[in-house]
Order: structure tokens, then C-alpha cells, then sequence
């Protein structure tokens, strides 16, 4: 078994259903498959859209998961529970557009995949290629969680000390380097 890391997040809730509901169903679904067990869930959050004027603001959690599924068969589990929810995914998707429900697979223990190179590059990238394109597979740890109050705010509460295997710094520590700016609007819910 190993501990892998998601983020939760969402921003348009389905009729009948607050967005906490659609993620929380989600987090069921997801833990309640074969070979993934939840273990901690952090609280819910509400952060402001990116880019700013985006959209609404979201909700976002993460959530530590026991699994002894591969990662692409657990990021598998993860988009099948977002299209049970509604979200489509398509072979251009929208970066940063509104979401029904959002699942990302953050992290892995100290996997880095495919390999420390390629994660390097996608780390790089500049926020306009980031806006555009997407890895043809997946790379681990997610090459953006590092600038990402969204992800790293909720990251804190259940894996403070969890350290990227590339960087070598702290979820903790990687939450205070962020500017300012990148966590106005953040504030737990609970």
C-alpha cells in the first residue's frame, strides 16, 4: 500500500446538490473502490477561481488516500468518478475552466513519473503554456501543486510535512514561499 495525495475541487454544483455534497460523493466514490482506502480528508476550503474572473469561486479539500493501485489506474478511478458526477472531458480540455467536479492526482509517496527530466520541463513551463497544454501522460508530482495555494492550503492540513521528491521541500514549506497574493481569498470553510 502507498499514500497518495489528491486535490478536490469544484465551482458549479449540480442542481439539488451544494458543491461540498458533489465532492464529498466524489471522495466516496473514489475510496470506496477496490484497493483505495481514505485516510485523512482535509477541511473544505473556498478559493477564489484561476485566472481571477474566471468564474465562481470553488471549493477545494485534499484528501490522503492508502492505494495499491498503479497511479494511472488510480488517476483512472479518480476521472471516472468525475464523469459520474457530469464532467466530460474532451481531447482539448479548457485549463482552469469552471468545474462540476475536479479530482487531481497530486501525489504518489515519492514518486516522480515519467522521470525527473520530464517533470522538470513541465514544472517550468511559464503560466501561458501551462494555460494551453497538457501532458500526454501523467506526471508525478502534479508539476504545478508548488505554486498553487489551492492545492498546497488544503495539502497543509493532512500532509503538512510531506516532501516533493524533486525539490525536497515541505508541503508546509512550499505553502509559505507562495506570495501573498496567491492566497487572498483562501479560507476554510469549517
Amino acid at each position: 500500500m502507498t499514500t497518495a495525495l489528491i486535490s478536490l475541487g469544484a465551482n458549479v454544483a449540480p442542481p439539488g446538490r451544494s458543491l461540498v455534497e458533489t465532492l464529498e460523493i466524489a471522495l466516496e466514490s473514489v475510496a470506496g473502490g477496490e484497493g483505495i482506502t481514505l485516510r485523512r480528508r482535509s477541511r473544505w476550503f473556498s478559493t477564489p477561481a484561476f485566472p481571477p474572473g474566471s468564474g465562481p469561486d470553488f471549493v477545494n479539500a485534499a484528501a490522503a488516500l492508502e492505494t495499491s493501485l498503479e497511479p494511472e489506474r488510480l488517476l483512472g478511478a479518480l476521472h471516472g468518478a468525475e464523469q459520474a458526477l457530469g464532467r466530460v472531458r474532451t481531447e482539448r480540455p479548457m485549463r482552469w475552466a469552471p468545474r462540476v467536479c475536479d479530482l487531481d492526482l497530486i501525489a504518489v509517496g515519492d514518486l516522480v513519473l515519467p522521470d525527473r527530466a520530464t517533470l522538470a520541463r513541465w514544472m517550468a513551463l511559464d503560466l501561458g503554456q501551462a494555460q494551453t497544454v497538457a501532458p500526454p501522460r501523467l506526471v508525478l508530482p502534479h508539476p504545478r501543486m508548488h505554486e498553487r495555494g489551492f492545492v498546497l492550503a488544503p495539502l497543509a492540513d493532512i500532509a503538512p510535512g510531506w516532501r516533493h521528491p524533486a525539490t525536497g521541500r515541505t508541503v508546509a514549506q512550499m505553502l509559505a514561499a507562495l506570495p501573498a497574493e496567491e492566497l487572498e481569498g483562501i479560507r476554510a470553510l469549517e
